[in-house]
């Protein structure tokens, strides 16, 4: 059998037929035209698909304000789209009213994405068509059915080869909507808070589970609010130095001194080391983040009203313009943690019932801009820019119960941490208005300041513990495998978190709850007087030598 005339001749693509053949003239009119590689012409429809996709998600304009080393995120956006009245719903009760317009509108627009996909289809149908009859004539019958439903049977070759350049630049057009399609689908559903779980109380009021130790004053006194305050009491003691903080950083920031400095490590090493003795990893993390790690977390750099979160170091512009990656202050360990596995597979066993969950716990600087903050929060320790805190976080199997079970495990040390520092609180699940982003679920313990009796009935916020299911996990691009190395069911993995210990609020209610107003001094919690040198109170400072003195 003779071979074709195709088959001898070695392969020519068009762009090489159109830039070398010597009897076609490229008009100088159409050298500045863009267009995009001719091998889409001749590729196949669903390894096109497939090309244009990833292209079109790494150069998205969400993509692009992430750098490259960023985690690629990868949202359940079918989920979105197949549920759209559930995410609505579901950001209503969490009063995120802007995006509750979101899931309908990804739907809109993955109907023009898929119009605009058939569209180019059908483009390219007819370049290939084109490109055949370019590369071999003779090799394409009179009564070939493809260029007879093309119109290009009777065309010449010069009139191909303009037809050619003009599908190329449709097709350009046409690629480049469906890089903003899908850019923008993937900016909605960034924004999309995580489903709520169905503990969650709906609307704005908590529900209480239970209280640890009994109420230290039924009823209050009359001299509460002033002779209560930790701010009162850590200045009558020497504790506190606010006015010089004022001159070195500003508003927000406090010097702690003696007693009050050595209770801080005291409360550290405290729960660093219950949480160890707990089965927790010890992990010391960096305070400075990217911020598209902080993102990924749940973290923006201004909340719903437009308020500062975050701390962002300022760039050069040299920086900028080369695109280097933004720094900021991480305001929780948390997010260093979670960004410790980003763009990383964990290992999962075969047997899901020898998955451990992996669990840290860090101590860290954190730092909160707490923009629009006033009032009577704002005074003392309770409200601060920069504070230490120890942290816990885990990551756990892709099922709810394996997630609750860290979960729970957080909530008891918290529980554990408290009761034994002799602290009145109060144990809440938290309602659908006051979860982050992120959180399916909340629960907060607060408690009992005897200077807040007018804010809150006395209650003041001093941990918290959430689930994140596989919400950070997707945005980290942390994946799990199984032993075989590939990408086991549901392969995202649930994340936990919870506060151990935020020192400064600690403190104050130490300090507000331990206070003899009849001797001046404040009861130093018995598990902490091993860390502070046997000592069983703090008192007033013994009058000073004379000699070096500080100045007013």
């Amino acid at each position: 059998m003779r071979p074709s005339r195709l088959a001898m001749r070695p392969y020519t693509c068009l762009q090489c037929l159109t830039r070398t053949r010597p009897v076609f003239r490229r008009p100088t009119t159409t050298t500045s035209i863009q267009t995009p590689r001719i091998a889409s012409l001749h590729n196949s429809s669903r390894f096109l698909q497939q090309q244009q996709q990833q292209q079109q998600l790494s150069d998205s304009p969400a993509a692009a304000s992430r750098p490259s080393i960023a985690p690629k995120p990868v949202v359940d956006i079918k989920h979105i789209r197949q549920n759209p009245d559930l995410h609505a719903q579901n950001c209503i009760e969490r009063n995120y009213h802007q995006q509750a317009a979101y899931p309908q509108r990804i739907n809109d627009l993955h109907a023009q994405w898929q119009a605009k996909q058939r569209e180019a289809r059908s483009l390219r149908e007819r370049s290939n068509i084109l490109r055949r009859q370019l590369t071999d004539p003779g090799s394409i019958r009179d009564e070939n059915a493809d260029t007879i439903a093309a119109g290009t049977k009777f065309l010449t070759r010069d009139e191909l080869i303009a037809e050619a350049r003009k599908l190329k630049s449709l097709l350009s057009t046409i690629e480049a909507e469906e890089t903003r399609i899908l850019s923008e689908i993937e900016s909605l559903a960034l924004a999309i808070p995580n489903l709520t779980s169905e503990e969650s109380p709906r609307g704005p009021e908590p529900k209480l589970l239970s209280l640890i130790n009994e109420h230290p004053e039924p009823v209050p006194s009359a001299s509460d609010r002033v002779w209560r305050s930790h701010v009162h009491i850590g200045n009558e003691l020497g504790l506190f130095d606010f006015a010089s903080a004022g001159t070195t950083s500003g508003w927000g920031w406090y010097f702690l001194l003696d007693e009050a400095a050595q209770l801080e490590q005291a409360l550290i090493a405290y729960a660093l080391d219950l949480a160890v003795r707990s089965g927790w990893r010890q992990v010391s993390p960096p305070s400075m983040v990217y911020s598209h790690i902080a993102s990924a977390c749940g973290f923006q750099p201004r909340d719903q009203n437009g308020e500062t979160q975050i701390y962002a170091l300022a760039q050069s512009a040299d920086d900028a313009a080369r695109g280097k990656p933004e720094l900021s202050m991480a305001g929780t360990s948390e997010i260093p943690l979670a960004g410790m596995h980003a763009s990383k597979m964990l290992l999962c066993p075969g047997d899901i019932s020898e998955f451990s969950p992996l669990k840290y716990v860090a101590v860290s600087r954190c730092y909160r801009a707490e923009a629009g903050s006033r009032g009577l929060e704002t005074k003392g320790l309770y409200r601060v820019h920069e504070f230490t805190k120890v942290e816990l976080f885990g990551w756990t199997y892709p099922s709810l119960d394996s997630a609750t079970d860290v979960f729970n495990e957080i909530v008891d040390l918290q529980t554990d941490l408290l009761s034994s520092l002799g602290l009145h609180c109060r144990v809440l699940e938290m309602p659908t208005h006051d979860l982050g982003a992120s959180a399916t679920r909340k629960i907060d313990i607060e408690a009992f300041f005897p200077s807040r009796r007018e804010r809150n009935e006395g209650w003041g916020e001093v941990t918290s513990a959430s689930i994140c299911t596989d919400y950070q996990a997707r945005r980290l691009a942390t994946r799990l495998k199984g032993e075989d190395g590939k990408m086991i069911e549901g392969g995202y993995p649930f994340t936990v978190n919870g506060t151990a210990m935020a020192v400064p609020r600690v403190l104050a209610a130490l300090l507000e709850n331990g206070w003899d107003e009849e001797t001046g001094t404040v009861v130093i919690p018995e598990v902490l007087r091993g860390w502070m040198g046997g000592k069983e109170r703090i008192g007033p400072k013994p009058p000073t030598k004379k000699g070096l003195g500080v100045g007013v």
